[in-house]
């Protein structure tokens, strides 16, 4: 941990500011396309037809995941600019592929009605059957490829960053396998570099996806679908899980400042995140249990790997958390709060993962409202909340405004509440197996639309806590910087 807090460099100040005021705007955007999703299964809207629903549902899944991944990734690049330095100049290329992703992914979500789902697994993105013209289907491609192209360049930067200071083995912390404690890396250090490694080998996978999808598209040949299927799920469960880890290391660098002790790299840390490099390759096997063409020693690797994955970084973090804050002199404010109760919904939402990847279980809960449960849990109340916590403290460094206890404890019990209430209606609806991705239920399944009209007052307390949220931290973050554009 360095030994400020406020110690970045000011070039990255001003960018990570335009990084997270941009992610402040979307997030209650989204939050409200969820709210649509939810109130379209709620039958309060059933004259609307069903498209409508997928189109909005890949808008709101893809544009949840890339803004988490660029806010977690502005978070990491500003708190590793106190040891290293990378490049402002890579950060704003990425920041403009992102926007122009963004456009195109508008363009054929909400223009376009293109609705494959944030997974668009093969071949539904090629065969719309009259729902989405093509050039939809075109965009949509396009989009991925214009954030796989920025993100990608900018991982290769932080790594570049890294190794202008750390030798790669250094930076894996493989030294302190060997008892040495020389040269010191900071966890951030070393969870940013397993993460990198671990997301070019996500975009790699997307890159042969896109250009297998592209070739089918100008015809000649069909793709074996069950390779695109790993692919995808390749690619998306590494650029997920990336994007936790990031979060984690957030809180690896910054809660330490609030609990008056330090928080060092050790033998066992740097056992668990290489442990992760390994298994977060194969985790994502989970995803195709149904797919009884999948060679089996595939199927036994996912589950050993999806239960295994769990124990280095989830256990060793969530523990190494818990004796940090334990008899500290822990100075609670929205910061820290948010960094712990995030921390809570990674280990919740990780156990309901864990469960929900035992084959067994699998079987019941593959395509019920489980899923989105366990992921959303270990997201939306997990990395957003420790990203919101680096949002917050990004501002309150300069702004000058005393935080008000009072509405600190309204915003995280705005917050937490709602959240949970909303994420049990999933858990309940898919213990009794009410199905994902549908827009309307059927009388089969006509308990869904009490669940999602309760999951809606849920979600309109989630809005308040966010919207209060929202206005402490933007008028912080402008007013810290016009501060620091004035000294400067």
């Amino acid at each position: 941990m360095a030994d400020t807090l406020d110690s970045a460099p000011s070039p990255y100040r001003g960018l990570t500011f335009v990084w997270i005021l941009t992610v402040l705007a979307l997030f209650p955007i989204l939050v409200i396309l969820g709210f649509f999703l939810r109130a379209l299964q709620a039958d309060y809207m059933t004259k609307l037809r069903p498209e409508w629903f997928y189109a909005v549902m890949t808008l709101h899944g893809l544009g949840m995941v890339g803004t988490w991944y660029v806010g977690s990734m502005a978070g990491v690049s500003y708190l590793l600019s106190r040891y290293v330095k990378p490049s402002v100049v890579i950060s704003r290329i990425a920041f403009g592929a992102t926007l122009l992703g963004v456009v195109l992914l508008l363009a054929c979500t909400l223009i376009g009605r293109l609705g494959v789902g944030w997974y668009f697994l093969y071949p539904l993105p090629l065969h719309s059957k009259g729902v989405w013209p093509a050039w939809a289907t075109a965009a949509f491609l396009g989009s991925l490829g214009v954030f796989g192209v920025g993100w990608t360049i900018w991982s290769l930067d932080l790594l570049r960053a890294i190794a202008q200071r750390y030798s790669f083995s250094a930076a894996m912390a493989w030294h302190y396998l060997r008892g040495k404690q020389n040269p010191e890396v900071p966890p951030l250090v070393l969870i940013v570099t397993v993460s990198m490694v671990s997301s070019l080998a996500g975009f790699v996978a997307a890159v042969v996806l896109l250009v297998l999808y592209v070739l089918e598209l100008l015809g000649g040949f069909n793709n074996d679908a069950l390779l695109m299927k790993n692919l995808t799920f390749f690619f998306g469960h590494v650029l997920v899980n990336i994007t936790m880890y990031l979060g984690v290391a957030v809180v690896y660098e910054l809660l330490p400042a609030y609990a008056g002790r330090p928080w060092k790299t050790n033998k066992i840390m740097a056992l668990a995140w290489n442990t992760v490099l390994f298994l977060v390759m194969f985790a994502y096997l989970h995803h195709l249990y149904m797919d009884f063409a999948q060679p089996q020693w595939l199927q036994y690797l996912g589950q050993i790997s999806s239960y295994l994955i769990s124990v280095p970084a989830a256990v060793v973090s969530i523990f190494g958390a818990l004796l940090l804050v334990y008899r500290s002199r822990m100075r609670w404010n929205l910061v820290s709060l948010l960094m712990c109760f995030g921390v809570m919904g990674w280990a919740i939402g990780g156990v309901a993962a864990v469960i929900d990847s035992t084959v067994a279980v699998n079987l019941r809960f593959h395509n019920t409202l489980w899923v989105p449960a366990h992921f959303h849990t270990y997201y939306l109340m997990g990395v957003v909340l420790m990203i919101l916590a680096f949002a917050y403290y990004l501002g309150e460094q300069g702004s000058g405004i005393a935080e008000r206890q009072g509405l600190t404890k309204l915003i995280v019990a705005l917050i937490v509440l709602g959240g949970y209430g909303f994420l049990m209606m999933f858990y309940y609806g898919g213990a009794h197996s009410v199905p994902r991705r549908y827009a309307h239920y059927p009388e089969e399944v006509s308990q869904g639309i009490g669940q999602a009209r309760v999951a809606l007052v849920f979600i309109s307390l989630l809005l308040v806590g966010l919207a209060l949220y929202l206005w402490e931290t933007a008028r912080r973050c402008f007013k810290a910087l016009s501060a620091s554009s004035a000294s400067s």
